[in-house]
C-alpha cells in the first residue's frame, strides 16, 4: 500500500521529528550537535525556511519549521541524508541513522505556535535530562530568552 501524500503549500507551519534507527543515539558528542544545527541552517537558507524552535535530543530532534516554498520533504531528505553521510564517516559506520520516515506534523499558526514551541523546548525537563530549559544547550530556549546568541538557523 502506498503512503500517504505529504500536505505541502507555502506558509505551511510543521513540527517535525525525526528518530534514532532502533531507538540509537543520533548525536555521541557536542559535534555531532552542532554539525547537525550547522546542516539545519544550511537548509533553512537552501528550502527558504524559517526555523522557529528546535531541541537535540540523544535519540531525536524537533523541529518548528515554516516552508516558503514547496520544499518540505526535498529540504528534509537534504537534511537527514547529509547528516547521515557525516555522522557515519565521524563514527566509522555504515548504517541507517535514522528510523523510517520523518514524521511531519501540519499545524495552526494561530492557535497551536507557542504551545508547541515551548513543548518543544521543554522535552528535556521531561525526559529529566536537566532540571529547567535553561540548562539544555541544544534546543532554542535560551536563544529565545536573551540567555545566549541566536544560532544561525533560528528564525525570530
Amino acid at each position: 500500500m502506498a503512503r500517504q501524500l505529504r500536505i505541502e503549500y507555502v506558509g505551511a507551519l510543521y513540527h517535525i521529528t525525526s528518530r534514532g534507527n532502533a531507538q540509537e543515539a543520533i548525536y555521541r558528542n557536542d559535534e555531532d550537535r552542532t554539525e547537525f544545527l550547522s546542516l539545519l541552517n544550511k537548509t533553512c537558507t537552501r528550502f527558504n525556511w524559517y526555523c522557529h524552535a528546535y531541541c537535540l535530543m540523544d535519540n531525536h530532534y524537533h523541529l518548528l519549521i515554516e516552508t516558503n516554498t514547496l520544499s518540505l520533504s526535498k529540504g528534509m531528505k537534504y537534511l537527514n541524508g547529509t547528516y547521515t553521510q557525516f555522522f557515519n564517516r565521524s563514527h566509522k559506520r555504515v548504517e541507517h541513522v535514522y528510523q523510517g520516515r520523518f514524521k511531519g506534523i501540519l499545524i495552526e499558526k494561530e492557535s497551536y505556535l507557542l504551545e508547541l514551541a515551548r513543548y518543544i523546548v521543554l522535552n528535556p525537563v521531561r525526559a529529566r535530562m536537566v532540571r529547567t530549559a535553561k540548562d539544555w544547550p541544544w534546543s532554542s530556549y535560551r536563544a529565545t530568552a536573551g540567555m545566549c546568541q541566536t544560532h544561525d538557523c533560528l528564525t525570530f
